[in-house]
């Protein structure tokens, strides 16, 4: 037998010990800044004191404060995790590197999602062994969140959560040489809130230049709340906590306050003259912007970067079929649906019933909910930056169904992650009430996907026509691969609020 010994690298803040897994070496808990303590966690991300020796980087490290999450019937432990696991010094990264060795590797820094309140690099789901097997290192992070990272503070810098992921992607320029990877050689990819904060990194000027490509799967490039809407959150929050709207005034209270305050922000209306609330009530927190990703995209930011951004063919099903709100859904439920998200409710169901012929109530509300989260704002940041040469544009529909929930659940938001990171076959995926649904799941489909997303961050192209605003080719995924043109183009002209369309 051989005896290995664990593998040891060294950053620029000192040597950290991992654990050789298999075709894999795995990092854990490597600090890429200073813990947000106290008044620091309404700071920007500062630098990690340099260790002396060998720090163990073999056991999984604190993560970011949040309370537990639950979506009725269908088990999502694997996409959120356990909850909180204490400890203040969670800014920290897991890297996952081939056991074979290697150098100028390609590299893939993934951000979770978790409605901005949840999630971190502890997650089942965020396992990057399969790309380690297959010649990646990949980097999961944790990053600040709920109101140390999101909550818009006078006297705190807006969008912590997101400086937090600009901050690991300087660590990764400077360190990933040291465990393979080519630090000119970076695709930033994430999912969820975690798509929307990579959209937000492309429209931020100082990340310019840390990263080569980006892949965008279910977020959206006009996810943000103006500060306008922000500060009623913000109020909500000092009240609640009885103190006034200030960072100074928030920093000295516990972390278990602040989640507990974050939980009770529910039902806020963000709905102002100009503007919808774009997460449609589901979350009091996202990146908060006055000009959205998708039109500083539009104005030239990230033109170099190659994009590849998508959508779920059902992405509203997780929030109404585990919840037991689908099947029960109503033509008023379609409309309210509609006047959550849409300045004419009206028009915008007649376009989608017409796009849908047949369609019930439930597929309907789905989808109108579906697209006010992730689909209108996915296709305006594609078209925004496919209106710039020097970089290429591509876009996908997952659209294989989970047959979990008696066959309910779907190509609902999520379910494309197993087969991205290649763990479609774990046990905790697998059942009735799991979010892959019981049965096998098509055998092959995870290797396609995960292979193409590895191919999208070596070379930039996923295998497709790039997505152009005259031909809006997207591939759509499913047990077969059909590029299609411009899918539903009445429904995409229906949001008409894309930066490209005006």
């Amino acid at each position: 037998m051989n005896h290995h010994p664990d593998p040891v690298a060294t950053t620029a803040q000192g040597a950290v010990r991992g654990l050789r897994q298999g075709a894999a070496l795995t990092f854990r808990d490597i600090p890429y800044a200073a813990p947000p303590r106290g008044a620091g966690r309404f700071a920007p991300p500062r630098p990690h004191e340099p260790w002396d020796g060998v720090r163990d980087a073999t056991a999984p490290g604190p993560n970011a404060p949040q309370s537990e999450r639950k979506l009725g019937n269908v088990d999502m432990s694997p996409y959120f995790g356990a909850g909180w696991s204490r400890g203040e010094d969670y800014l920290t990264v897991n890297v996952f590197t081939p056991a074979a060795g290697g150098t100028g590797l390609p590299v893939m820094v993934f951000v979770h999602g978790g409605g901005f309140v949840a999630g971190s690099t502890r997650s089942p789901m965020y396992d990057g062994s399969a790309f380690a097997r297959d010649g990646v290192v990949l980097v999961t992070l944790n990053y600040r969140l709920g109101i140390a990272g999101f909550l818009d503070l006078p006297g705190a810098p807006a969008n912590r959560g997101l400086l937090d992921v600009v901050a690991a992607l300087r660590w990764v320029r400077e360190n990933i040489a040291a465990f393979g990877g080519d630090p000119r050689n970076v695709t930033l990819f994430g999912q969820s809130a975690g798509a929307t904060i990579v959209g937000g990194v492309l429209a931020t000027p100082e990340a310019a230049g840390l990263f080569r490509r980006a892949i965008v799967q279910s977020g959206s490039g006009l996810g943000a709340f103006t500060t306008e809407q922000a500060a009623r959150v913000t109020k909500a929050a000092a009240e609640v906590l009885g103190v006034r709207p200030h960072a100074r005034d928030f920093a000295g209270i516990p972390d278990e306050r602040l989640v507990e305050a974050a939980s009770r922000l529910s039902g806020i209306d963000l709905r102002t003259e100009t503007r919808h609330d774009p997460l449609i009530g589901l979350s009091p927190f996202s990146l908060v912007l006055d000009t959205q990703p998708a039109e500083s995209v539009a104005a030239g930011l990230s033109a170099g970067v190659d994009l590849l951004v998508g959508t779920n063919a059902e992405e509203g099903n997780l929030y109404l079929v585990p919840v037991g709100a689908y099947a029960t859904s109503t033509a008023a439920d379609v409309h309210e649906a509609a006047a959550r998200s849409h300045p004419d409710p009206a028009r915008l169901v007649g376009t989608y019933r017409a796009s849908r012929p047949g369609a019930s109530h439930a597929e309907l509300r789905s989808a109108i909910m579906g697209d006010a989260l992730f689909g209108a704002g996915s296709r305006a940041l594609a078209g925004a930056h496919a209106a710039h040469p020097g970089s290429a544009t591509y876009a996908y529909e997952f659209a294989w169904r989970s047959p979990a929930l008696d066959g309910q659940l779907g190509a609902t938001h999520t379910v494309e992650l197993p087969f991205v990171f290649d763990l479609a076959d774990r046990p905790e995926l697998n059942g009735p009430n799991a979010l892959l649904g019981p049965g096998p799941v098509p055998v092959g489909l995870a290797a396609r996907v995960h292979e193409t997303w590895i191919r999208f961050a070596r070379t930039g192209e996923p295998g497709w026509d790039p997505y152009e605003n005259e031909r809006r080719a997207t591939m759509r995924i499913d047990t077969e691969w059909t590029q299609i043109d411009d899918p539903r183009p009445q429904e995409r002209q229906a949001w008409n609020q894309g930066p490209a369309e005006k």
